[in-house]
């Protein structure tokens, strides 16, 4: 007699192939959970209409209408949702208010995995804000979350540590990508180097905390500079070419790097990110510096794989030692390249995911 397969619903802030937090995480899986006997079901809060709106100003009253839509999807998951063996919900079931919606999922879901990126619990625990703002933003959610499910997946150590005050079956997966996809390429000898940063317009505060060293390396040494994610950074006296983010030219954009930098400031916020910048450069063979701070000790093997730094200076010392050595650079590349391979590659990191839903 044929076994039944075993169904599993996604519920997720955003459509698929959009948002980090899924598609360098579990969405790139699916595959590999369909290929071993689980039907995969995905129900995102967002929609693909809503999502080419949703950061644009303006166009409230579409928002509302998407938004509504939204809680309209949930209810409709809710008569569905026993027909699941595993509810896989990411960040949360519903963006706003008490943990109504989370409470009622985990009613009648008859297993849950609750997957957590970044710190979104911090403004609950931490906030100076007003209240009112905790509240609308949902930021109980993730604790109701984390508390209840019967396994959660987290992305840092220091978020593994966290959730395990209050759940001891968790599982610390970091942000992966495609090394199939992230192929190095041969840089060109003797040419104009080019220092990387790649993010989205909400982290692109992060790439100024380098404008005095990179106006500093400008007074040594000439290179272009390339920021993908926020086409509007750009500082005076240095040759930045910054250009919006997409899907398809991800890769080949990155690729254009010699040098990729990861700057963070000293907040516990940036404890929860899993090195994701960082992994992305590493996977191309991109030498890369980073701030020495969370996760980022782990992606990175200092003076290996790349360097890890505290100040100005640091900064300034390790770029100028890549600018000059081109042996440097593709010993450190190469390097980063084998430690991808090795801890932060879907080959990796496959079976950690279909031990989790097999043990469930």
């Amino acid at each position: 007699m044929k076994q039944r397969r075993k169904k599993i619903l996604v519920v997720c802030p955003y459509p698929e192939g959009v948002a980090p937090s899924q598609r360098l995480k579990f969405e790139q899986y699916y595959s590999h959970f369909r290929d071993a006997g689980f039907e995969v079901e995905v129900s995102p809060f967002i929609s693909q209409g809503f999502w080419k709106i949703i950061y644009r100003p303006g166009g409230l009253l579409s928002k509302i209408y998407f938004t509504l839509a939204g809680y309209l999807r949930r209810i409709a998951d809710l008569f569905r949702i026993r027909r699941y063996d595993i509810v896989y919900v990411h960040l949360w079931v519903t963006p706003f208010g008490v943990p109504v919606f989370e409470w009622l999922f985990r009613k009648m879901a008859r297993t849950m995995i609750y997957d957590i990126d970044d710190l979104v619990y911090l403004a609950d625990v931490k906030s100076k804000a007003h209240p009112l703002v905790t509240w609308i933003k949902g930021r109980r959610k993730p604790l109701y979350l984390m508390k209840h499910a019967d396994h959660v997946i987290t992305c840092t150590p220091y978020l593994d540590q966290f959730v395990q005050q209050y759940n001891q079956a968790t599982t610390d997966i970091s942000s992966t990508v495609n090394t199939d996809l992230y192929q190095p390429v041969m840089k060109t000898p003797g040419k104009r180097i080019t220092i990387g940063w790649s993010g989205s317009l909400s982290t692109s505060k992060y790439f100024y905390l380098l404008e005095g060293v990179l106006k500093k390396l400008a007074a040594r040494y000439q290179f272009d500079i390339l920021v993908i994610g926020d086409p509007s950074v750009s500082i005076d006296g240095l040759n930045v070419t910054a250009v919006p983010w997409n899907e398809k030219g991800e890769v080949a954009n990155l690729q254009r790097i010699d040098i990729g930098v990861y700057p963070l400031p000293e907040e516990e916020w940036v404890l929860g990110k899993s090195g994701l910048k960082a992994i992305q450069y590493m996977a191309l063979g991109i030498p890369t510096v980073a701030t020495a701070i969370g996760a980022n000790f782990r992606v990175i093997e200092h003076g290996v794989s790349g360097f890890l730094v505290k100040n100005e200076a640091e900064w300034i010392h390790y770029l100028s030692q890549l600018m000059e050595d081109p042996a440097l650079r593709r010993r450190i590349g190469e390097a980063a390249r084998e430690k991808v391979e090795e801890m932060f590659s879907i080959r990796a990191n496959a079976k950690r995911y279909l031990d989790i839903l097999h043990d469930l």
